[in-house]
């Protein structure tokens, strides 16, 4: 016996609708939403790792094609060392972090895993403001600019946004959860469906 393919179509169709957050046109989580912050993420963490090894004292110079000493001036201020390990290496750890939970779990972790979900927003949102922060340092306390570090902080925001469409979802679906009388608890650690 044959199941009829309009059975099939409408039965795919829902395991489809399962993927997208409910009033959505796309999916935050899809890969395709998500490897474009992984690999900024990675570009990322190769130039602030560069930068740290410099801070680290393992270069002599660093590249800076526009800006004279300015890089140096950035690189070798109060503020790069404020904290007992420079913060290049802090940028390259939030990079490689931002990467991390930009590839764990599937294209439903807005509804499966939204703890990842939260991390991940936590990991991307704080640190690209904290760029555009350390941008705004350079000309007001140090009269200077660094290439690498405004690239860095480019990079840092334009994760912002995907990242915030999937924490918005994940809002949502919490939402949701709450509205039906089940446990945010339980839909926070993905342990409802």
């Amino acid at each position: 016996m044959s199941v009829p393919r309009q059975i099939l179509r409408n039965q795919k169709s829902e395991a489809q609708d399962q993927k997208l957050p409910p009033g959505w046109e796309k999916n935050p989580s899809s890969w395709s939403e998500r490897l474009p912050i992984v690999g900024l993420a990675l570009f990322g963490f190769a130039i602030a790792t560069y930068l740290a090894l410099y801070q680290w004292g393992l270069f002599a110079t660093v590249w800076e094609p526009f800006f004279g000493d300015g890089t140096l001036t950035i690189l070798n201020s109060r503020i790069s060392h404020i904290l007992p390990i420079p913060d290049a290496a802090l940028g390259a750890f939030g990079y490689i972090l931002d990467a991390a939970m930009g590839v764990v779990g599937g294209r439903a972790r807005w509804r499966t895993m939204p703890w990842i979900v939260i991390v991940f927003g936590l990991a991307v949102g704080p640190f690209g403001i904290v760029s555009v922060m350390l941008v705004i340092f350079q000309p007001v306390l140090f009269d200077a600019w660094c290439t690498l570090c405004l690239a860095s902080a480019f990079i840092s925001v334009l994760m912002i946004g995907p990242a915030a469409d999937e924490i918005l979802a994940r809002l949502q679906y919490l939402q949701r959860e709450h509205h039906q009388g089940r446990s945010l608890w339980r839909a926070f650690w993905g342990l409802q469906q």
